[in-house]
């Protein structure tokens, strides 16, 4: 019979949670559950790392990224060039309930997890019938760093999760149903996956080889009822195809641009990549999930079990292609985001099954022993990262600071709400999309910001409040060191004013020019071919020309 491990000490010194281990001469029976002390101790420990990411949520200071997508969430674009509109609808949606705050911004990122976790707990139970193997997916979730915490950073990628995740639910679904109609759900949530990012096409090799490799490949071509869900997924990603078509195909360009620049070869970024799986999966779970996802495309690949396939290849090529791509640029920390999900249900699935298959007891033990090792070092990991943000007052890192390279910018937006006041300007001028968003949520919008150049990111917003730009002075915010050169052929006067500082923890993360901007008022929809909108370089230059930028502006 299956017994109590994992975590679980037998003196009761333990998080209480009853995990999955299995005995090889008793395979697991159907819808077997935990005990009721186990299921409570789980219920317990999902709920404090839940309050965990509400504090988290609440407390921490926007990061750039993050305020970039706010300014989204007050325009009525159909779509942006950086990404599709889903993101800009869940910021909306939070801040509708919660208003303007950090909280609000990041709240339906934090209702995306426990959406993520009950479908990810409902795919692994419908396979394994074993109630543990499910609550084992889910604990995975809760212990991988950018999951367990950071899912209450709000990104594309976060609004991306629990979609793709009903998509492949839906296909757990028509598998165990054999009910079409299955996939007409399939379509929807995959329409909506494409509405939160593009890497969601990544998935599709995962659901050909759903159709093409089981033995049902010739019933599935034959029905309508796949191509029914294409149909219906275009028609949910109908928006983006609108904008694209009012903007000359601008975010599709500049996708297309982004993904086949040449670069030359980087080792560095190929260790940053790697280095940067085990830092969101975990050092040891990351490995325990890879192999256990190989061990699933083998067994689905070779019986032709269309959700071991399924799992298995939306995890394999994914990662395969981040792997490639690094080899040349630095792959951006959220990117792969969507891929651990699935790697946790397929490292649930094959733990709970490999009993059934006869594996020697030593090796079905070491595998649960490195499963509860990887569990309860990545928790106590997230742990320690919320304390070092929340409560302690140390900078260990400096600059590098993932978290404090981008906090302290309300000192900034102080600072040059004072000048403005001081030297007669109306609005505020920047040449970055980092200092404009955050000056835009710091003064929400009390005057006009605006971002001179990289116009192409602000196409189909609305008037900032030209009548407040046009023919009066502006304060020009940039950051040190500053590359004016772009204003160099207008009629712009730039007389300085100061300098201000961001600290954070009592460490300068950065400083910033201050200067008056006088006899020029800027084109806020220039033509394609002028260099204040630059959307081809904006995709081409990142790793080329300033590395500071894209690391920034790649990692969304």
């Amino acid at each position: 019979m299956l017994e109590a491990a994992g975590a679980r000490i037998r003196d009761g010194r333990n998080l209480g949670i009853q995990m999955i281990t299995a005995d090889p001469d008793h395979p697991p029976l159907h819808h077997e559950r935990p005990a009721r002390s186990s299921l409570l101790w789980f219920a317990a420990l999902i709920a404090a790392m839940t309050a965990m990411r509400c504090v988290f949520a609440g407390v921490l200071e926007l990061r750039t990224d993050e305020a970039y997508y706010w300014t989204w969430s007050k325009e009525s674009a159909l779509s942006f060039l950086d990404h599709p509109p889903m993101i800009a609808w869940f910021i909306r949606f939070g801040t509708a309930i919660f208003g303007d705050t950090n909280f609000g911004v990041r709240f339906a990122g934090l209702l995306a997890m426990p959406v993520s976790q009950l479908l990810l707990a409902d795919i692994v139970r419908r396979v394994t019938h074993d109630i543990r193997a499910a609550l084992l997916a889910v604990l995975m979730m809760e212990s991988a760093l950018y999951y367990g915490l950071l899912m209450a950073k709000v990104a594309p990628d976060i609004a991306l999760i629990p979609f793709l995740l009903a998509m492949v639910w839906s296909l757990v679904r028509l598998t165990e149903s054999g009910d079409a109609r299955w996939w007409l759900a399939a379509g929807l949530f995959g329409g909506l996956s494409l509405l939160s990012k593009l890497t969601a096409l990544l998935l599709i090799p995962a659901i050909a080889a759903f159709i093409l490799v089981p033995d049902w490949r010739l019933r599935w071509l034959r029905s309508p009822y796949p191509w029914l869900a294409a149909v219906i997924a275009v028609a949910v990603f109908s928006p983006v195809l609108i904008w694209n078509g009012m903007h000359d195909w601008a975010s599709f360009r500049f996708q297309f641009v982004r993904a086949t620049a040449a670069h030359d070869f980087n080792i560095r970024t190929l260790g940053d990549y790697i280095g940067l799986q085990f830092g969101q999966v975990g050092p040891i779970l990351l490995p325990v999930v890879l192999f256990a996802t190989g061990l699933t495309a083998w067994r689905g690949y070779r019986h032709r079990d269309p959700v071991a396939v399924l799992l298995s290849t939306a995890v394999l090529v994914p990662f395969g292609y981040f792997l490639w791509k690094s080899l040349t640029l630095r792959v951006g920390d959220t990117w792969p985001m969507f891929i651990w999900p699935l790697g946790f249900a397929a490292a649930a699935i094959d733990i709970a099954i490999r009993p059934r298959e006869k594996w020697p007891a030593w090796m079905v033990k070491w595998s649960m022993f490195w499963a509860n090792a990887a569990i309860a070092s990545g928790l106590c990991l997230v742990v320690v990262i919320f304390l070092y943000y929340t409560v302690s007052p140390w900078n260990f890192i400096g600059k590098t600071d993932p978290i404090g390279g981008e906090a302290g910018f309300a000192q900034v937006a102080s600072r040059a709400e004072s000048e403005m006041h001081n030297s007669g300007a109306s609005w505020i001028a920047t040449n970055d999309y980092r200092v404009y968003a955050m000056l835009r949520w710091h003064l929400r919008d009390r005057v006009p910001v605006i971002q001179i150049n990289e116009r192409s990111r602000f196409l189909g917003f609305r008037d900032p409040g030209l009548d407040r730009i046009a023919g009066h002075a502006g304060l020009y915010v940039a950051r040190k060191p500053d590359d004016a050169s772009i204003l160099a052929s207008t009629t712009a006067v730039l007389t300085p004013l100061g300098q201000v500082q961001r600290i954070w923890r009592g460490r300068v993360m950065d400083s910033y020019v201050l200067e008056k901007l006088t006899g020029w008022t800027p084109e806020l929809s220039p033509p394609r071919d002028s260099p204040f909108y630059r959307w081809r370089q904006l995709a081409e230059s990142g790793a080329v020309v300033r590395p500071e930028i894209f690391t920034a502006s790649w990692k969304r």
